[in-house]
């Protein structure tokens, strides 16, 4: 061993040994991608349920923003590039992205504006007492539990929520659901504040209903004005494999 003020004269030769960092949740596999649309201006992504949109709290590595990294664009937090609306975690289906700047400013106004249509299909469990309803109920962090939302909150913030049945099962309903606005666990918590939780959701629904690990929610269409071009936008996903097998067996009147 060599003091650390031995200096080399040349010609020698050296064996280094590289530290190799301890695994954290940085290393967490970058999620496959499954584009809907594309175009230089916008993608519009088909995410998997257990993808998390960008990097967070508990969250540092395998989110979708880390997947989109060069393709995606736009706005303040380069953690966050071209991220303009977001789905829950184990929510699947589609969301859209900025590539560019003037792309990320004109889908964000497009998102105040409204005008950026979001369909889901949820199951719920219970029966609903009208065959279209609209849930106009402010939300926010739970008083009691933060990393809950709830009604019960000290920082309310308008939301609404509009449902339309889609098929009367034995002991569920199949949700065409639209947003107007956007708040976190938005459908969730208002699907449960009117007593038709969703299945599978282990927070505010029914966990582990149905054989489900995860909340039956997708977000099934989105609609929009090109931020460049104005053109129409309309796309749609097919429920995943493991939602289809659930709401067969609520078909079934299974549990």
């Amino acid at each position: 061993m060599r003091p650390k003020s031995f200096r080399l004269g040349g010609g020698e030769e050296l064996e280094l040994e590289r530290a190799v960092p301890a695994a954290d949740e940085g290393d967490a596999a970058v999620p496959q991608l499954r584009v809907a649309h594309e175009d230089e201006h916008v993608l519009v992504v088909d995410k998997d349920a257990g993808v998390v949109v960008h990097p967070g709290a508990g969250h540092a590595g395998g989110t979708l923003a880390q997947a989109l990294a060069g393709r995606a664009a736009g706005g303040d937090d380069p953690a966050r590039a071209g991220i303009v609306h977001r789905l829950d975690r184990d929510t699947s289906g589609l969301i859209v992205v900025a590539r560019s700047e003037h792309a990320y400013r004109r889908l964000q106004a497009l998102i105040r504006r409204r005008e950026v249509e979001r369909g889901y299909v949820a199951l719920v469990r219970g029966r609903p007492q009208s065959r279209a309803g609209r849930i106009d109920a402010a939300i926010g962090r739970d008083r009691s539990d933060p990393t809950r939302h709830s009604l019960d909150t000290e920082n309310p913030r308008e939301a609404v929520t509009h449902f339309d049945v889609g098929e009367l099962l034995p002991q569920h309903a199949l949700l065409a659901v639209r947003l107007e606005t956007g708040r976190t666990h938005q459908i969730r918590v208002h699907l449960a504040a009117i007593d038709l939780p969703l299945s599978g959701d282990p927070v505010y629904g029914v966990a582990g209903d149905l054989g489900l690990e995860r909340q039956f929610l997708h977000a099934a269409r989105l609609a929009f004005a090109h931020p460049v071009t104005g053109e129409r936008l309309e796309l749609a996903s097919p429920l995943p494999p493991d939602l289809e097998r659930a709401l067969e067996r609520a078909r079934g009147g299974g549990d």
